[in-house]
């Protein structure tokens, strides 16, 4: 069984492997859950900002949460304490096969091949989104590696990330995305709207089209969220605003830890800055609110109208 790496203190954070120790099963499990994405994507409502698509951290892993499907639904569900790919029916029905190491283009072939035996048929767009390489699916025997301890470290600084996450999101009226997990950049994030709308995004991100990035950000948007260390080479929380007010990148934040990134345009905070912390929660919920200060502030949001005064809750 994995390590309990909840025990010990109550704010104490899994140690995360260097990513380049675990690169190839990040890509790998990255990939995988772009297709069951794309599952979701395809057979779902077509809600804004691209939001009826993502991953939602469960108990045991990440969920699709329902997919309508004809008169009944069904759920995909990564179990990582078991470490098997689950699907359920409202009808009662199931499937699963073990997660181990096994090529992109074998998981996509035993995920249809399961969907099929539920009678659920579906047809994906094969390739992967927002990567420099996009190798399809069915021909990606590249990546093939499942390291399930650093799955599961991973997944348990979800667990405390996505709870912090909604913490945060609570203090907010305005619109706000759920705590979700985005397949396409491998991050789990939220998002908070001035209620106003932004000029035209100029797009540009790898294989994805210039209108789906448009619409995601159609409205002005303080984001936070954190990556497992794609791109950047070591885990951190990230914090942005679009579009970036003047001033953004000098704006004094917390804790010390946390810099802005100029080449990226957002603040980061390592992961292992919060971990380490005396209140690993505070630390977090320091730099979720600094950074949304800094967009807020400068962009002159109606704050008395989007915030909750949670002194008097």
């Amino acid at each position: 069984m994995p390590t309990n790496y909840f025990a010990g203190a109550p704010d104490k954070w899994p140690e995360l492997p260097p990513l380049q120790d675990w690169q190839d099963t990040c890509t790998t499990l990255h990939m995988w859950t772009q297709i069951v994405g794309k599952i979701r994507l395809e057979l779902s409502p077509d809600v804004n900002h691209c939001w009826g698509s993502t991953l939602y951290v469960s108990t045991r892993g990440l969920t699709t949460s329902p997919i309508p499907y004809g008169i009944f639904t069904f759920s995909i569900h990564f179990d990582f304490v078991a470490h098997a790919l689950r699907i359920f029916t409202s009808e009662g029905r199931e499937y699963s096969f073990p997660l181990q190491s096994m090529s992109v283009a074998d998981f996509y072939r035993k995920i249809m091949e399961a969907l099929r035996e539920l009678d659920i048929e579906v047809k994906i767009f094969p390739r992967p989104v927002e990567v420099e390489v996009a190798i399809p699916f069915e021909k990606d025997e590249q990546h093939s590696s499942y390291d399930a301890d650093a799955v599961t470290r991973f997944w348990h600084t979800l667990v405390q990330a996505d709870r912090v996450f909604k913490e945060f999101r609570a203090r907010f009226i305005g619109k706000v995305s759920p705590v979700h997990f985005f397949w396409g950049a491998f991050d789990l994030a939220v998002t908070r709207f001035s209620g106003r709308t932004a000029p035209k995004h100029p797009g540009g991100f790898p294989n994805i089209a210039d209108r789906i990035t448009q619409e995601a950000y159609s409205h002005e948007v303080s984001s936070a969220g954190f990556w497992p260390g794609t791109g950047l080479g070591e885990a951190a929380f990230y914090a942005y605003a679009y579009p970036t007010p003047e001033g953004f990148n000098k704006y004094p934040v917390q804790p010390q830890a946390a810099y802005f990134h100029d080449k990226l345009g957002e603040f980061l905070l390592p992961y292992d800055a919060v971990r380490t912390a005396k209140n690993s929660d505070e630390a977090l919920l320091s730099f979720l609110q600094t950074t949304y200060d800094a967009a807020a502030t400068l962009a002159k949001w109606d704050r008395l109208a989007l915030e909750r005064n949670i002194s008097h809750r």
